[in-house]
């Protein structure tokens, strides 16, 4: 009797860089280039020519997103008054790059964790925001790095790459294309936010993660069954980056830093008034879908982008103010890392459920776009 591929999340995996900045380190790198602007252009304020710029303040930052602190690949650049970004090396073409290298780390991370060999996996999809180049692929580089014998590629749906990523290995499962399939999802957000931004400056942080998502019937004990998924996208201009290959010319990254005009940007308030009830709703569509309730859904791991959105889109997927452990956050220490913050939940907040507990991995950001992937555990 032949076998109806089922697909599964195995494990997954983290890499944080070693770095961290706190608020307080933040505000004070911050008004320091705020002092420096309005002294050095006192003259040209003073005729109306040139903005004066206003301080931060944790308590703004913390009010305004939930975010304590962020990892970072390089905290000293982004300190420093006069640069405020990162200084990342430059590398042959021959060497790894650095995107590769800690999805490869997440990646090794999310294998141990399986019991899963490289050599076992058959395809590598590189999923996520702010990728390194247009090509040769990501994915392809990462594949080659593990020595996967398979085929890769890179996707971007921003903040939502992880689960769309998910949902496209569980097609590739289902299809029979492949058995086990590496979900990527390498974050250097610090090098495109715009560190000069009052409103925004604080907002993201660097990480990779990964998911390995398999068919049931070689995965490990204790995996996570795939209930449904869902995606859904909707243009908006309303979060946007032009950093793009095409671009850069026009104002890339010179010895003063990037360009404002090239880096992220948002309109917050847009943002938060339009996203929350267009997930909340999408969420609440696929429950009634899946014949799920409120009360059926143990835990919801949402993307990272603000602690008030999430609080309020829980409330509607739950009907009641979600708990610390219902609806778990780790934009405190992580910030908002992109598409690898739903997954950054998962992985450090799964550890205490049992078998038959349901829950709900959500991203949500540019594009619009948003992915659901309900799992349960096994």
């Amino acid at each position: 009797m032949s076998h109806a591929p089922q697909p599964v999340i195995s494990a997954t995996g983290l890499f944080t860089p070693a770095e961290s900045i706190s608020n307080e380190e933040l505000v004070a790198s911050f008004n320091a280039y705020v002092a420096l602007h309005n002294s050095e252009n006192s003259a040209a304020i003073a005729a109306g020519e040139a903005p004066e710029l206003t301080e931060s303040s944790v308590e703004f930052i913390e009010k305004a997103s939930g975010i304590g602190s962020r990892f970072v690949v390089d905290k000293a650049g982004i300190l420093d008054p006069r640069h405020m970004a990162p200084r990342i090396a430059g590398r042959s073409n021959d060497e790894l790059s650095i995107l590769a290298e800690i999805g490869v780390a997440a990646a090794k991370d999310a294998l141990a964790r399986a019991g899963r060999d490289a050599a076992d996996v058959d395809a590598v999809l590189c999923a996520a925001s702010n990728m390194q180049r247009p090509y040769p692929a990501m994915a392809v580089e990462i594949q080659d790095a593990l020595g996967i014998d398979g085929f890769g590629f890179d996707m971007n749906v921003a903040c939502s790459s992880a689960t769309f990523g998910i949902q496209t290995a569980a097609d590739y499962i289902r299809a029979g294309h492949a058995k086990s399939v590496l979900v990527v999802n390498p974050e250097i957000c610090s090098g495109h936010l715009n560190w000069r931004d009052r409103d925004s400056h604080f907002i993201f942080g660097d990480v990779a993660t990964a998911i390995l998502v398999e068919d049931k019937i070689i995965a490990p004990a204790g995996h996570w069954d795939i209930l449904g998924t869902k995606l859904k996208t909707q243009f908006s201009n309303n979060i946007r980056n032009n950093f793009g290959f095409l671009n850069r010319g026009h104002g890339g990254i010179d010895q003063s830093g990037p360009k404002s005009d090239k880096l992220f940007v948002q309109e917050g308030r847009k943002v938060f008034k339009e996203v929350v009830p267009w997930v909340a709703n999408l969420i609440v569509e696929q429950m009634e879908l899946l014949e799920l309730e409120g009360s059926d859904m143990r835990r919801l791991w949402l993307h990272q982008a603000n602690t008030n959105m999430n609080r309020l889109i829980a409330q509607r997927v739950l009907g009641h103010e979600a708990s610390e452990d219902e609806s778990p956050t780790v934009l405190d220490t992580y910030g908002n890392t992109s598409s690898a913050g739903s997954i950054i939940a998962f992985h450090l907040n799964h550890e205490d459920m049992v078998a038959g507990d349901t829950g709900l991995i959500c991203s949500f950001g540019a594009g619009y776009s948003a992915g659901t992937v309900f799992v349960r555990k096994t």
